[in-house]
């Protein structure tokens, strides 16, 4: 999500930096924008939609200059515009920036304060303002960028610029990609290898809390509070497809270990930990309007309805406001009771899908309060929705959806959060003990990543099957429906999800021993009741694969295969499950040679009913 591309050297920067954002142009993006300096003054230009419209105004209105920063932006903070587009400048100083600061309303009004005027809706341009307000006090530029770094909470990736110090280009990195490129006399630095691989294969990869300062022809690594380092470089190898796949093989692997990162974005700058409440910050409804709300409607297809239903266990277990979950397909055609008092709350990661779109317009037809969770930035759905939780999951280039999916999770819990805290259902106390239990799940899901060997074997092991069954209670049971999907979407195999209580009413008639049966069965409420499930598939000669908690032996000793996951609590288990059983439909589909990326039949938007 978002690209920066910077340059300095002897070549003209405009073609490099605009030849690295093609290169970037599959992370998706917004609006564009390229900042040259050249006898010591700078020039900007910016454009909203494609990188085609940028090359036009450049056409236009050129560039000169051999050093640059350029950048793709994916809308976060402020609507897709010229505007808000990157580079921002304040004074002297250039800034394109990736990641989100979480402190950047506090410190705009204090920057306000001192005679500061912002011109974007973006929390990028704090940056550029914050180091023109340090180099007042400081002569130097990388000691002015040092004090500003340390104010900013959040991620970040930067490059900077400074008309007063025209040979010199600063990056530094927390939270966010960086890498630098080493040419013979000349250096590149990008968000993602692409961007520069056709200039030089020898890398330096910055880590968290670090600073390049490129000048005189030489760059020098040091931390962000100036220990000096030394930075080995690193040769790639990598085609130009494997780079823009992050060296995974597939855009899906890639997004499935991007769920870490994709959930720290979308609780970032939310977590109003002292108070136990969150900020949704293009929601804007009141308390006494988010009180006066008697029922919801959560509207979705697919990946998006698995989502909805966990939201409904959300919601309805502690706000007590009864939640209806429907295929956005069906719902305008079966005459729907909406009114005044009817929340509708529609789903989709592109924000384009017809079938929800149209149900949203349904929905505020009949006067229903509504809101979206959604992942692109002024979308359609986002448009025409009241409000909206924006997920910050990035781009989602594989066609089965991943990490899309449990930012969608986590923005129904935060929304869960938010609504309990003004319906007065969720105490302060407990609202803290809710958020601190989801600012471990990232750490969590990265421990989670590390079952991936295991679940290739077990892919070899069941790759043949031609059922599957996946069973689960509860908050589980729509993680068994997604689970299911995932493997039928991409593998072609035939799955069915199940509550794991329904087996006896029909679908225990299909066991035998030629079918594998996923179980979920984590320490939870519902925990001896899944284990009788369990038995019962066992019992009729059912291949079981048990996700289980970590040192569970009781599960371990009963399943043929088992998949221990850290267990964090019932709420947010929904999250760490998915994982496995992603990487599962995905080695599958490896092993059995199908498209992992683009399945048969299936489109990444489907825009039409």
């Amino acid at each position: 999500m978002c690209g920066i591309v910077g340059y300095i050297g002897e070549q003209q920067a405009t073609p490099v930096i605009l030849e690295g954002l093609k290169k970037l142009e599959y992370r998706g993006y917004d609006s564009a924008g390229i900042a040259t300096l050249s006898s010591g003054e700078s020039a900007i230009r910016r454009s909203e939609g494609k990188l085609v419209n940028l090359e036009n105004l450049l056409r236009e209105h050129p560039l000169s200059g051999v050093i640059g920063i350029g950048h793709t932006r994916w809308a976060t903070h402020g609507r897709p515009s010229e505007i808000n587009a990157h580079p921002h400048k304040a004074g002297p100083v250039i800034v394109v920036h990736n990641g989100i600061i979480e402190n950047y309303l506090q410190l705009k009004e204090q920057l306000k304060q001192t005679g500061h005027i912002f011109k974007s809706e973006t929390d990028t341009e704090v940056i550029a303002h914050l180091i023109e307000e340090k180099l007042k006090t400081e002569n130097g530029f990388d000691i002015a960028v040092r004090q500003a770094l340390a104010e900013l909470h959040g991620a970040y990736a930067v490059c900077i610029l400074n008309e007063k110090e025209p040979g010199t280009l600063i990056a530094a990195k927390l939270g966010s990609p960086m890498v630098v490129g080493l040419g013979t006399g000349e250096y590149f630095v990008a968000s993602d290898i692409p961007a520069i691989l056709a200039h030089t294969r020898e890398m330096v990869f910055m880590e968290d809390g670090e600073m390049a300062v490129f000048s005189n022809g030489e760059v020098s690594f040091s931390t962000i509070a100036g220990e000096k380092l030394n930075k080995a470089a690193r040769h790639i190898d990598w085609s130009p497809l494997m780079a823009e796949k992050g060296g995974y093989r597939h855009f899906m692997l890639k997004e499935i270990h991007e769920q870490p990162r994709a959930v720290r974005d979308t609780i970032a700058g939310r977590l109003l930990e002292s108070d136990g409440d969150v900020y949704l910050e293009d929601l804007p409804f009141s308390d006494r309007q988010l009180a006066a709300v008697k029922r919801i409607v959560i509207i979705a297809c697919g990946t998006s309805w698995h989502a909805a239903l966990v939201g409904k266990f959300y919601i309805e277990g502690y706000c007590r406001i009864p939640v209806e979950v429907d295929i956005a397909s069906e719902f305008r055609y079966r005459n729907p009771v909406i009114n005044e008092s009817t929340l509708a709350i529609v789903i989709s990661q592109s924000g384009e899908t017809a079938d929800t779109l149209a149900a949203l317009r349904e929905a505020k037809s009949r006067g229903a309060m509504n809101m979206a969770i959604c992942n692109v930035v002024d979308s359609s759905i986002a448009r025409e929705s009241s409000g909206v939780i924006y997920t910050h999951a990035g781009p989602e280039i594989g066609v089965a959806s991943t990490k899309a999916f449990v930012t969608q999770l986590t923005a129904l819990y935060l929304f869960t959060i938010r609504l309990g805290r003004a319906t007065c259902s969720i105490d302060s106390p407990s609202g803290q003990r809710m958020i601190a239990a989801l600012k471990k799940v990232p750490a969590l899901l990265e421990e989670t990543l590390k079952l991936n060997d295991h679940v290739e074997k077990l892919a070899k092991k069941y790759m043949n099957a031609r059922d599957f069954l996946y069973l689960g209670r509860g908050k589980n049971f729509p993680i068994a429906l997604e689970g299911a999907l995932k493997l039928k979407e991409i593998s072609y195999i035939h799955a069915e999800g199940y509550p794991a209580g329904e087996m006896k009413h029909g679908p225990i008639a299909l066991i035998d021993e030629e079918v594998p049966v996923v179980v979920l069965v984590p320490k939870n409420s519902a925990f001896d009741k899944t284990l009788s499930n369990m038995e019962e598939v066992i019992a009729r000669g059912g291949r079981v694969i048990a996700l289980c908690s970590e040192g569970d032996q009781e599960v371990g000793n009963r399943a043929e295969s088992i998949i221990e996951i850290p267990h964090l609590n019932e709420d947010l288990d929904p999250l760490l499950l998915s994982v496995p059983l992603q990487l599962l439909a995905y080695h599958i589909s490896v092993l059995k040679g199908t498209d992992v990326d683009q399945p048969r039949n299936l489109a990444k938007s489907v825009t039409v009913e």
